[in-house]
């Protein structure tokens, strides 16, 4: 069972905290007077009834310039304890706040459902950094996969199969998964995820938030299935401004923080895919069953192989199956060279959900085309890869 403690006098906030920690996280709340904070972490550890807490959370009645002074103190001396700050967020405070150690500065007007979201996701990075502070084997580095999902044509399903990719993840490791837009021109992420983000990619790749990934976290869209979100550029013309070297460096940031980083990228192989390429541990290759689509995907990977750059990890995804559309997966392999590891089925219920902006996984619809989608996430499943089965290549056909 997490803990948490509050420092607040405001009853209404401490109500919503008990909400969003009395579900899924199972938490346990104590709440303490600000007037604790004149001291130490001594003096608030003196007042708890049990351990020290996962989270510590600033909440209303606590001044910006009381909770960020002793945050200084806690990163510094208790850092596996996750700190949270309720305040107006202004670009300003966001920045002192990360510099202290604050992970989250929110507003007091948050609701219980985003609180939880949060809560839960400050309990993973405060059980990250425990387990962070236990000796580690030497050469040992802690960095979260890469995931490419790429396609040489357009309009094969490519950000439909993302954005079902990083909600599946999210059920194997909740919290601990970001995807990104890097279709920086006509990306469409944030309307396949039904969000409406605040800050874009570039955003992210400018400034202070280029150098410091707690800063880069405060440009992040959190969605309600447990993921995160980095969105395209609000207009085409923004891309001209992000260069490869930027990607590099962001995606970079992303594995050292995230368990699962999500790229969609745009088609083809620009300089902003081949720089993702340059960094994945994975790459999904998603092919419609027609014949441009098929013979492009063969064209790409004759091209990635003379450029040494295919991923470790390769999935490739049929989308769209139809055993009326005269083509067959026996046909599709033989063309492009190498065994396809995932077949998802033509379905009614997948555009749909797409158009709606919930994807299948999300809305455990029954449907061949979720079926086929959950067998792409357990590709990425570390219980699925240790088993026995997994050391055979095998072909996922959902009928």
């Amino acid at each position: 069972m997490s803990r948490f403690v509050a420092v607040t006098t405001v009853r209404d906030f401490e109500s919503r905290v008990r909400q969003a920690i009395a579900g899924a996280l199972h938490g346990e709340l104590q709440t303490l007077s600000p007037e604790v904070l004149a001291g130490g972490p001594d003096d608030v550890f003196k007042q708890l009834n049990g351990a020290p807490p996962e989270v510590l959370i600033f909440g209303p009645g606590v001044t910006a310039d009381e909770a960020l002074k002793l945050a200084t103190v806690f990163d510094l001396q208790y850092p596996e304890i996750s700190l949270l700050l309720v305040a107006e967020p202004s670009p300003e405070l966001v920045l002192r706040a990360m510099h202290s150690g604050i992970r989250d500065v929110v507003t007091s007007e948050i609701g219980a459902t985003d609180l939880r979201v949060l809560l839960e996701r400050a309990c993973l990075a405060a059980a990250s950094r425990r387990r962070g502070m236990a000796p580690a084997a030497e050469g040992v580095q802690d960095r979260g996969r890469i995931i490419s999902v790429m396609s040489p044509k357009g309009g094969v399903g490519k950000t439909t199969v993302a954005t079902n990719l990083a909600i599946g993840l999210a059920k194997v490791a909740p919290m601990s998964v970001v995807i990104v837009d890097l279709d920086l021109q006509f990306g469409d992420v944030a309307s396949g995820l039904l969000l409406e983000p605040e800050h874009s990619i570039t955003d992210a790749v400018q400034g202070v938030a280029s150098q410091d990934s707690m800063v880069l976290k405060a440009f992040l869209t959190v969605h309600p299935a447990g993921i995160y979100a980095l969105c395209g550029p609000k207009t085409p013309a923004e891309s001209d401004f992000i260069t490869a070297e930027h990607v590099s460096r962001l995606i970079n940031q992303l594995a050292s923080e995230f368990r699962y980083v999500v790229v969609d990228t745009a088609p083809g192989l620009g300089e902003h895919v081949l720089a993702t390429l340059e960094q994945a541990t994975d790459g999904v290759w998603v092919c419609g069953m027609d014949v441009p689509s098929i013979r492009g995907l063969h064209k790409c990977f004759a091209v990635l192989r003379e450029l040494q750059l295919l991923p470790q990890g390769r999935h490739t995804v049929l989308n769209f199956a139809d055993r009326k559309s005269g083509i067959s997966v026996q046909d599709v392999e033989a063309t492009i060279g190498v065994p396809v590891d995932t077949v998802i089925p033509r379905s009614k219920t997948l555009p749909f959900s797409t158009n709606r902006g919930i994807p299948i996984l999300q809305s455990n619809a029954r449907d061949s085309a979720s079926k086929g989608l959950k067998k792409l996430v357990d590709r990425f499943d570390p219980q699925w890869q240790a088993s026995p089965q997994s050391k055979l290549h095998r072909r996922v056909v959902v009928s």
